[in-house]
């Protein structure tokens, strides 16, 4: 049973490495980095989890566990609370640069990572919904879908223009994020950007009536 539970204990602590190391210095990072990280040797790794890819593939699972639960835990809490708890966190970098990190890599896994971000999302989404605390959409997986992309875009661009930020500095990293994000985010999600309906009530018209719709989720989800 002790064998058992220093064994678990111990794969966490190599996977929380890992994660971390990523986020630091991209994923060509090595076990053996890994490892030195970790303070145990590359083999433990490896007997941990068999292969690298299968090591980012449960970090990738953690971090979207983390990151569903940070957003499921900003939605419960009281404004007062939130903002309480917003100076530097550490762990809270460590998510921002690793989910950095995976949309710029891009290829299968960074897809991958970003769908099933979307996916999360859409739940706490449909979640907030149904709480009364966002209003409900016409499609809520194509809202879902813009807004965790918007979100990630401004990610990218925010730290390929800042480099004065080592992405290794995670709490420097979630701070900078948060300042130059949090009030504009706020304000148009709370009070909105247009003071007419008259844009999105021609466009839902146009929807209803045209025989070839723009691509896309929305498009074609109004369509039907």
């Amino acid at each position: 049973m002790s064998t058992a539970r220093e064994d678990l204990t111990g794969r966490a602590r190599l996977r929380d490495a890992a994660i971390e190391s990523f986020a630091a210095h991209g994923f060509a990072e090595s076990l053996r980095a890994i490892a030195t990280r970790a303070g145990v040797s590359a083999g433990l790794v490896r007997h941990h989890f068999g292969s690298k890819e299968a090591l980012r593939a449960e970090c990738d699972a953690t971090v979207l566990e983390r990151y569903k639960n940070l957003k499921t835990e900003s939605l419960a809490a009281a404004p007062q609370q939130l903002f309480a708890q917003l100076p530097a966190s550490r762990e809270g970098g460590i998510l921002i640069v690793y989910i950095l990190r995976s949309v710029r890599e891009g290829g299968t896994a960074g897809r991958e990572f970003v769908e099933n971000m979307i996916r999360e999302a859409t739940v706490f989404s449909r979640e907030a919904v149904a709480r009364g605390l966002v209003v409900p959409s016409r499609d809520e997986e194509a809202r879902t879908r813009f807004l965790v992309q918007q979100a990630l875009g401004l990610l990218v661009v925010s730290f390929a223009l800042g480099q004065e930020v080592p992405l290794d500095d995670f709490g420097a990293v979630r701070d900078r994020f948060y300042a130059e994000s949090m009030l504009p985010t706020l304000e148009l999600y709370t009070e909105g950007l247009f003071t007419t309906h008259e844009y999105l009530d021609e466009y839902v018209a146009y929807m209803a009536t045209t025989k070839n719709p723009p691509a896309g989720l929305a498009g074609e989800t109004m369509k039907r």
